[in-house]
C-alpha cells in the first residue's frame, strides 16, 4: 500500500507544480454556481456596456446549465431545481439579447418558474435586483438610513453586524431608502412571472417580529441630534464608508455581491456609468472571471491566497523542504500579502498591530483566521531563519490569539461580533450574514495550528476555553458542525484541532466522533456528503464518495490513531485507487450562504487527499516526497 500511496502523492504533487504561476501562488478557480454570472450580465446590461463576446460567453455557461426540466440547480443531488437561480438564469439570458421567449429552453424555465410560485417567491437578494433594476415594485424595508449615524457605543449598530453583512447592507441601504430603479431599452419585461403582485422581502409574521427589533434602531436614531439634514449626512457617510474600502483593482472589499449593490448605489447617489469609480469597479469584476473547461466563469472573490497558503502547507507535510523552488516561490507570495492596515476588525480589538491574512489575491481590508493559520503553517520553518519571516510571524501569531472570543472559540473575521438578537432580522441565510459567531471549523483549525506549530497546548487557558467552548459544540450524534463545510469538515477540524491540542485520543468525544465517521463511510471505503445536509440541518449522505470527503474523514481517523485500522485502509485504497466518480470533482464541498450558494474549492481534490496520504504515511512510517527531483 506504502508504494501505491507514494505514487498518488507524486501524481498530484506533479500537477500542482505544473499548476503554480510565475509569482508562486495558485489560481485554482472559486466556483460558486451561476448566480455571479447571471448577476454580471444584467449589471452590464443596465450600464449598457457592450461587451458581446464577453457576455455571449456568459451565456453559454448558463445556458449549459439548464437541467432537463427547464431549471437550474444549486447541486447535482438537490432533488428539484431551485427556483431564484432559475428566474436569475431567465432573467440574464433575456437581458442579454442571445435568447428570447419563443426558444424552447427559455419557455420550460418559464413553466418551471410559474409551477413553483413565480418571481415573487425567490431569494431576498434577487428580489433586490428585481426591484432595482425596475422589474418590481420596492418591497417595504423598516430601517431608514440614518442608522448610519448611529455611535457604536449604542446597543445596535452597524459594527454589530458581521464585515460581510455590513459590506452588502450598507450600499442596499442607499437603495432601499432611494427607491433606485433603472430600466433601460433591453430590459425585458418579467410582470407575468410575479403570480402575487405584491413582492414583500417579509411576511406579515416577520413584519411583526421586526417592528420590536427596530424599536432600539429608531431610539438611538431619535436620538441623534443634527443641525443638518441628518438623511443627506447618512447617505453621504454610506456612500464614503464604500469608497474608503475600493480595493487596487476598484472592487468594493473584493466581493461580487458587494461591488455589484456597490456600483448601483453609487448610480443612485447620482454617479453616471462612466464614472471612474464605476469603471474600474466593473474592470475589477471582470479581472475576477475565471475558465474552466474552457467556459468563462465570474467568480465571487478569488481564493489565491487561500490556495497559495493551503498547498505551500500540504506540500510540506508530504516532504518538501522548505527550500525547495515550489515552496520558495509560494512562500515569498504568503509573505507579500499579510494585511498591515487597520481594518474595521480593529474596533472590536484596538490593541494589537495588524498582521492577519485575508482570502483573496488583492483583499487588504478584511483579514481572516483561517486564512492566518494556513498562511502560518506554510512559513513555520522560515520564521526561524529568516527576519521577515519571523516578523511576519510574529504578528500573525499576535492578531491571532487577540482574535479569541470570549466564549473560548474563534469566528471567521473579527471578534465578538456574535450579538444572537441580530438573527431575529428576518434575512435568509442571515446566520451566515448578519454576525459572526464562533464557529467549530476555526475554533478546530485555530488549535491544531497552536497545537502543531507552536508550544500551546490544553494546560493554557487561552487553549483550554478553546477546547471547553468545541466540546459543548457536539452533535448528538458524535459530529460536528462546520461552517464553511458542514458535518464531516467540522469533525475533521474538531477532532484534528483537539488531538493537536494534547486532548487524548480515548476521550469520549473524540471516540464518540470516530464512531459516527466508521458508520457513515460508504462501501467503497470513502466518504461523501450532501448539500442538503446544510438545508435540514443534520448529516445527509451523498450517496457517492468524494475525494475531499474521504480525505477529511481519514485524516480524522489517522489524527486519532496509533496504528492502521480496516476502515482507513479502505479510505486510502479509495484515494489511489481513484474510485470516484467524474461528477463527484466538481461536486460543491464549501458552504457559502444556506440555501442559496455553494463553494466548489479546485484546489481541494489535490490539496486534502495529499494531507491525508502524507500523514498515512507518517503514521505507517513510509516514504516521503523529497521534492529536490522537481526543482
Amino acid at each position: 500500500m506504502n508504494h501505491r500511496v507514494n505514487k498518488e502523492m507524486n501524481r498530484i504533487v506533479k500537477q500542482l507544480i505544473r499548476d503554480q504561476s510565475k509569482d508562486g501562488a495558485w489560481r485554482y478557480p472559486f466556483e460558486t454556481g451561476i448566480a455571479t454570472d447571471c448577476s454580471m450580465i444584467i449589471l452590464l446590461r443596465t450600464l449598457e456596456i457592450e461587451d458581446e463576446a464577453f457576455i455571449k460567453e456568459l451565456v453559454e455557461r448558463i445556458a449549459g446549465e439548464q437541467q432537463e426540466d427547464g431549471s437550474w440547480k444549486l447541486f447535482h443531488d438537490q432533488k428539484n431545481g431551485n427556483l431564484t437561480s432559475t428566474v436569475e438564469a431567465y432573467y440574464a439570458l433575456l437581458y442579454s439579447g442571445y435568447r428570447d421567449r419563443k426558444d424552447k429552453d427559455i419557455q420550460a424555465a418559464r413553466r418551471f418558474i410559474l409551477a413553483n410560485g413565480g418571481a415573487g417567491e425567490v431569494h431576498q437578494f434577487l428580489k433586490i435586483m428585481l426591484a432595482l433594476t425596475g422589474q418590481c415594485e420596492w418591497p417595504h424595508f423598516p430601517i431608514n438610513i440614518e442608522v448610519m449615524l448611529i455611535p457604536d457605543t449604542f446597543p445596535i449598530n452597524l459594527f454589530d453586524l458581521s464585515v460581510y453583512g455590513r459590506a452588502n447592507i450598507i450600499p442596499f441601504l442607499i437603495l432601499a431608502n432611494t427607491n433606485f430603479r433603472k430600466r433601460t431599452a433591453q430590459s425585458p419585461d418579467l410582470s407575468d412571472l410575479f403570480q402575487n403582485r405584491e413582492v414583500r422581502l417579509f411576511t406579515e409574521e416577520q413584519d411583526e417580529e421586526l417592528r420590536s427589533l427596530t424599536k432600539w434602531v429608531k431610539q438611538g436614531i431619535n436620538g441623534l441630534k443634527s443641525h443638518g439634514n441628518l438623511r443627506e449626512l447618512a447617505l453621504y457617510r454610506a456612500e464614503k464608508y464604500m469608497l474608503d474600502r475600493i480595493e487596487s483593482d476598484g472592487t468594493y472589499l473584493n466581493y461580487f455581491s458587494t461591488t455589484t449593490l456597490m456600483i448601483f448605489a453609487l448610480l443612485a447617489r447620482g454617479y453616471h456609468s462612466t464614472h471612474p469609480v464605476i469603471t474600474r469597479a466593473v474592470q475589477g469584476l471582470k479581472a475576477m472571471t475565471t475558465r474552466m473547461d474552457d467556459k468563462l466563469h465570474c467568480q465571487y472573490t478569488t481564493a489565491t491566497v487561500w490556495n497559495t497558503t493551503l498547498i505551500s502547507y500540504v506540500l510540506q507535510e508530504s516532504g518538501f523542504a522548505y527550500s525547495s523552488s515550489p515552496v520558495q516561490k509560494a512562500n515569498q507570495y504568503i509573505l507579500s500579502r499579510q494585511q498591515l492596515k487597520y481594518g474595521d476588525w480593529a474596533i472590536h480589538e484596538s490593541t494589537v498591530l495588524p498582521g492577519g491574512w485575508g482570502f483573496a489575491d488583492l483583499n487588504t481590508f478584511h483579514p481572516d483566521i483561517d486564512d492566518t493559520t494556513a498562511a502560518l503553517r506554510a512559513i513555520r520553518t522560515l520564521a526561524t531563519e529568516q527576519v521577515d519571516y519571523r516578523q511576519a510571524w510574529d504578528r500573525g501569531v499576535n492578531w491571532l490569539i487577540s482574535m479569541q472570543n470570549k466564549d473560548g472559540g474563534w469566528a471567521a473575521f473579527e471578534k465578538n461580533v456574535d450579538k444572537k438578537v441580530l438573527n431575529l432580522f428576518p434575512v435568509e441565510g442571515g446566520q451566515d450574514l448578519l454576525i459572526d459567531p464562533s464557529t467549530v471549523d476555526l475554533t478546530g483549525r485555530t488549535l491544531e495550528f497552536f497545537g502543531n506549530f507552536t508550544n500551546l497546548d490544553f494546560h493554557q487557558p487561552m487553549i483550554k476555553a478553546g477546547v471547553r467552548w468545541l466540546l459543548q459544540q457536539q452533535q448528538t450524534d458524535g459530529s460536528w458542525l462546520g461552517r464553511w463545510g458542514v458535518y464531516i469538515y467540522g469533525t475533521w477540524a474538531a477532532v484534528t484541532g483537539m488531538i493537536a491540542v494534547g486532548i487524548s485520543p480515548k476521550h469520549p468525544a473524540i471516540q464518540k466522533a470516530l464512531t459516527w465517521l466508521r458508520k457513515i463511510q460508504n462501501p467503497d471505503g470513502g466518504w461523501g456528503e450532501s448539500c442538503n445536509s446544510d438545508i435540514q440541518n443534520q448529516y445527509v449522505p451523498l450517496g457517492d464518495s468524494t475525494r475531499t470527503h474521504t480525505a477529511w474523514a481519514l485524516d480524522t481517523l489517522i489524527s486519532a490513531a496509533t496504528t492502521v485500522t480496516s476502515e482507513m485502509e479502505n479510505g486510502v485504497a479509495f484515494l489511489v485507487d481513484r474510485k470516484e466518480k467524474d461528477w463527484t470533482s466538481t461536486y460543491p464541498k464549501g458552504r457559502g450562504m444556506a440555501g442559496s450558494f455553494y463553494i466548489n474549492y479546485h484546489c481541494y481534490e489535490y490539496v486534502f487527499p495529499l494531507l491525508a496520504l502524507a500523514h498515512y504515511q507518517k503514521l505507517t512510517d513510509g516514504q516521503l516526497l523529497t521534492g529536490e527531483e522537481r526543482r
